[in-house]
C-alpha cells in the first residue's frame, strides 16, 4: 500500500540474456511426470508479473492491519475486492504470456495437444 515493498530492476533474479527459461513440473497437475518443456518469458514480461505481485502482497499486509485495528466490515471487503481485481488482472496477464508465447510456440513444434492438455487442467483449478 505505501510501496516501500516495491522491487526495483536491480532486486529481481534476472539472467543477463533478454530472456528467461524455467521448465514447469506437471507432476502436481497432472500426476505424471515432468513435462520437460521449456517457457520462454522476456525479463519485462516477468518484471510486470513481480511488480503487480509485489502490490498485492503489500495491499494483502494493509488489509490484515485493518482487520487487527478493527476497521469497518464495509471497508475490509471493499479492500479484499481490490485485491481480487488485482489478482484476476495478473492471471489475464499470465495467461495472455502463455497463450502467445508458449502455446504457440508448441504449436510450431508440433506439440500443441501436449500444452492444451495442461493448460485446460491449470484452468479448471483456476477457474471455479
Amino acid at each position: 500500500m505505501n510501496g516501500s515493498n516495491q522491487l526495483t530492476p536491480e532486486s529481481l533474479p534476472i539472467s543477463e540474456s533478454a530472456e528467461n527459461f524455467h521448465t514447469h513440473d506437471t507432476d502436481h497437475i497432472h500426476g505424471r511426470g515432468e513435462s520437460g518443456h521449456v517457457h520462454v518469458h522476456s525479463e519485462e514480461s516477468l518484471r510486470k508479473i513481480v511488480n503487480r505481485l509485489s502490490r498485492i502482497e503489500g495491499h494483502i499486509r494493509g488489509i490484515k492491519t485493518m482487520v487487527q485495528q478493527s476497521s469497518p466490515c464495509p471497508d475490509v471487503l471493499l479492500q479484499i475486492a481490490a485485491v481480487r481485481g488485482a489478482l484476476d488482472r495478473v492471471a489475464r496477464i499470465v495467461l495472455d504470456e502463455h497463450l502467445t508465447e508458449c502455446v504457440a510456440r508448441a504449436a510450431k513444434e508440433g506439440n500443441i495437444d501436449v500444452e492444451i492438455e495442461q493448460l485446460k487442467a491449470a484452468l479448471d483449478r483456476f477457474m471455479p
